[in-house]
């Protein structure tokens, strides 16, 4: 994920020189460098790697696992300039634990992209924490918006939000492989139950964004009455699928609620 806003600030013109990074290994730093031209710390070779990215930075952007988020803003505390704006990328860690981390002048904010950032496609929710200014919040969308669509939400909804938009790109490439399962089923090779049933997905996404319609309506338009499409339907809502689908984004957000009370 940091990758892809890296790719995403650079793509929106913003000087590789105006950018710095911190990674694990050596060898990544060296790809990194090489491949967007910015200067990039390893820890492998720097113990202070994290600290020495950060020390010049107007906005730093904390994209670890959330399990080392208060850690790595813990490690980079003293290198953080007094106005920096802090941003998370991470499910289950709030605002208010990062703040407890850095000085207090320092300003939090909470972003979850999803993974089609990496070709500009992300959905990216944002929220603030108790010290950041409009003006920071307004850098702060204005930095995501470059890898897809910004929704800036209270801090109540994030982790809600992560399991709609941040987990469901997931979802949706498991409907993607079932489907895909069930063409072979019927008897297509492999390339071409991948073939329909991907190119079928990214077709009915275009068409919903291109019509401005309802995705009921367009549902509604293909389903002729008591034709093979209804009998279909009929199976899906049979399975109680809105049940389904609440069952699961409640798993996953009580998943991020385990993550901020630190289990």
């Amino acid at each position: 994920m940091g990758q892809a806003i890296l790719a995403g600030l650079l793509s929106s013109g913003i000087d590789a020189s105006q950018i710095s990074a911190s990674t694990k290994s050596a060898a990544t730093a060296e790809r990194l460098t090489d491949e967007y031209g910015i200067e990039v710390f390893a820890h492998e070779t720097n113990s202070d790697a994290n600290g020495r990215a950060v020390e010049l930075a107007d906005i730093v952007i904390v994209a670890v696992k959330p399990a080392y988020v208060v850690e790595v803003l813990t490690d980079i505390a003293g290198n953080l300039r007094a106005d920096a704006l802090v941003i998370s990328v991470a499910a289950g860690i709030t605002t208010q634990s990062m703040e407890a981390a850095v000085d207090e002048t320092v300003a939090v904010i909470r972003s979850m992209p999803n993974t089609p950032a990496i070709v500009g496609r992300a959905v990216t929710g944002l929220a603030n924490g108790s010290r950041a200014s409009e003006h920071q919040m307004s850098l702060a969308q204005h930095l995501f918006e470059t890898i897809g669509t910004v929704l800036v939400v209270d801090e109540s909804k994030i982790d809600a939000l992560s399991t709609v938009s941040g987990s469901g790109p997931a979802y949706v490439f498991f409907f993607i492989e079932q489907f895909t399962k069930a063409a072979i089923d019927m008897g297509f090779s492999p390339s071409d139950a991948r073939l329909l049933v991907e190119q079928t997905f990214a077709g009915a996404s275009e068409l919903l964004a291109a019509s401005g319609k309802e995705p009921a309506d367009l549902r509604r338009q293909v389903t002729s009455p008591n034709g093979t499409t209804m009998r279909a339907v009929a199976v899906f809502e049979e399975a109680n699928l809105h049940k389904l689908f609440a069952d699961a984004t409640a798993a996953a957000l009580a998943r991020a609620k385990e993550i901020a009370a630190g289990k």
